[in-house]
């Protein structure tokens, strides 16, 4: 469950940067932004295989 926080986390992160990508016009928050979006990328990706690991080791060991 940590990552699912550490995901919501990252997101909250993000927001300073939104406000002033949107609000104020600061074209380098945007740039910030896309970089962050990169890594939230990952990590989601990253998520994923854990979850799909944890499928497939518990297909195998109700197979079993």
């Amino acid at each position: 469950m940590s990552q699912l926080e550490d995901l919501k986390n990252f997101i909250d992160s993000m927001q300073p940067d939104f406000e002033k990508f949107y609000t104020r016009g600061q074209n380098a928050a945007g740039t910030r932004l896309r970089k962050d979006l990169q890594e939230l990328r990952k990590k989601a990706q990253e998520f994923r295989n854990e979850i799909q690991q944890e499928r497939i080791t518990r297909k195998a060991a109700k197979s079993s």
